[in-house]
């Protein structure tokens, strides 16, 4: 009888944990793809974004602007601004902004220019930034300084 009653309440527990891990149906947990002509088109096989469940997953943009396809490398700040437009576009696309934006990672191909990265970067977290990480990378796509992704959510 205890056998059975261990085996009722592990079932309930892992329900339980279930429910409360996916919040809702499988159905409603399905993969999207988010796409927005506000933001460049991807350069490769990959998506703007995918939402899953409550998290937005925004794959790594660089400065393209995507009215003229043509990236302006001209300065590190302008270059740093139309990424951050790039991903707020993005972040609109899947209804949300940068104000829930949880985790971002900052890829630069000279870590001297962190300084003004960081500044343009912070004026679009003025309030509970998200975690982050920021690394030096050999080289970036179309000749990009500065490629930043995010994950949010919604």
């Amino acid at each position: 009888m205890n056998y059975l009653k261990t085996i009722f309440t592990t079932s309930v527990l892992l329900l339980a944990i279930y429910m409360a891990f996916f919040r809702g149906t499988p159905v409603e947990n399905k993969a999207t793809v988010i796409f927005t002509d506000k933001a460049p088109k991807p350069i490769g096989p990959y998506s703007q974004a995918i939402a899953k469940g409550n998290l937005l997953f925004v794959s790594g943009q660089v400065a393209i602007n995507p009215a003229t396809s043509q990236i302006d490398t001209s300065g590190i700040g302008n270059e740093t601004k139309q990424v951050m437009e790039n991903l707020n576009a993005v972040l609109q696309a899947a209804g949300t902004s940068t104000d829930h934006v949880v985790k971002s990672t900052i890829y630069l191909t000279d870590l001297s220019k962190f300084k003004q990265v960081n500044e343009m970067y912070g004026s679009y977290f003025k309030e509970n930034p998200p975690a982050r990480e920021t690394v030096q990378v050999a080289a970036l796509p179309k000749g990009a300084h500065v490629e930043i992704s995010v994950v949010a959510v919604k």
